[in-house]
């Protein structure tokens, strides 16, 4: 039974977070890329006031999954660095922490464009 509420809790944690970017799709003007880096920004601020860690514990991968786990590895690899290298840190830490989420993004982003043809939204 545990286990069954950890499961509920991620959906509705991830399913909140995807329902408020469908909110702001159909309710605003904002672009898909602009919801993105303000997901991004949202993650990058949750881990800089340092309670990105209990909504983890909490939430599990419903908040780690979505793209604002992106934006809070990309503060935890900066602070870690930063506290290890000094200022230099800041630019090296974030793409140290990602680069696996990165390479696997622009791997995959190669093979789908070989395999479909894009064309534009009418």
């Amino acid at each position: 039974m545990e286990m069954f509420l950890d499961y509920l809790w991620v959906f509705l944690i991830g399913g909140f977070i995807c329902m408020i970017g469908e909110i702001l799709i159909i309710t605003t003007n904002m672009t898909s890329a602009r919801i993105l880096v303000t997901f991004v920004l949202v993650g990058v601020f949750l881990e800089g006031i340092g309670v990105f860690d209990y909504i983890s514990d909490f939430a599990g991968a419903g908040i780690n999954v979505p793209i604002i786990g992106f934006g809070a590895s990309l503060t935890k690899g900066a602070i870690s660095a930063v506290e290890s290298q000094g200022l230099l840190g800041v630019f090296t830490g974030c793409l140290t922490s990602t680069a696996g989420g990165i390479a696997a993004a622009i791997i995959f982003g190669f093979i789908f464009a070989l395999i479909f043809r894009s064309h534009t939204k009418k």
